[in-house]
Formats: structure tokens, C-alpha cells, sequence
């Protein structure tokens, strides 16, 4: 029997986000399920699951558009947890961000690196 797209979702977000993502899903249970189970059975179920990137590609990606975007300060928390749970270093996450410079400004480069300042002091990093 074939898994739904919620059930390969599940999967995928706790590969990438171990409990993290649940933990978003279930913050949105009282004022927004539809939009845990979309968050799921979309981007986790549907994208996440394609073959051609790695899980690490991906998150790369993920942070580098938080970053772009600007504002998404607690979706890029989230992200950079993730990046390090499927063994992105700290060195490269920093890379990344420096990477985006040159495109989005020092601004939102220093918000995330602000932002992955405070994930790398509450995480035990190897």
C-alpha cells in the first residue's frame, strides 16, 4: 500500500527536523491545522521527497531563501537546526550567509547570522 503524502511528509520532516518539525505542526493544531497538514503533506510530503537534491542540498537552499526573504528570522531558526541535524556544519552555514552578501546586503546577512549565533550556543555542536 502506497504512504500518503502526509505519512512520506511525517517521514521526511523528522529526518530533516527530528522533533523540531512536529513541534511547528503542533503549534498551529489550535488556531491552523490545515496549515501544519499543508506545511506536511507539500513541502515535506511533495518537494522534500524529490529525488535530485540532498537533504543537505536542500536545506542550503532553504536558508539561503529564508535569508533572502528577510523577516522569516523564526522559519530560519528552525532551518539552521535542520541543517545541522542532516550534518551541515556550523562553518558552512556561516559560508552560506556570507555567500548572500553581495545580493540581499549586510542586513538580513547579519540577522541570520545573529540568528545562527543563538542556535549554536543552545545546540551541542561536534
Amino acid at each position: 500500500m502506497e504512504k500518503t503524502r502526509f505519512e512520506k511528509g511525517t517521514e521526511q520532516l523528522e529526518k530533516i527536523d527530528g522533533t523540531g518539525g512536529e513541534e511547528v505542526v503542533q503549534s498551529l493544531q489550535d488556531i491552523a491545522p490545515d496549515l501544519g497538514r499543508y506545511i506536511v503533506e507539500f513541502a515535506f510530503g511533495d518537494i522534500y521527497t524529490r529525488p535530485l537534491l540532498t537533504l543537505q542540498e536542500r536545506e542550503l537552499i532553504t536558508i539561503t531563501s529564508l535569508l533572502t526573504a528577510g523577516g522569516c528570522e523564526p522559519q530560519l531558526a528552525v532551518h539552521i537546526k535542520a541543517s545541522l541535524h542532516v550534518g551541515i556544519t556550523p562553518q558552512k552555514i556561516i559560508e552560506t550567509f556570507l555567500q548572500c552578501i553581495p545580493y540581499t546586503g549586510f542586513p538580513r546577512v547579519l540577522n541570520a547570522v545573529f540568528t545562527a549565533q543563538n542556535i549554536f550556543k543552545e545546540q551541542p555542536l561536534a
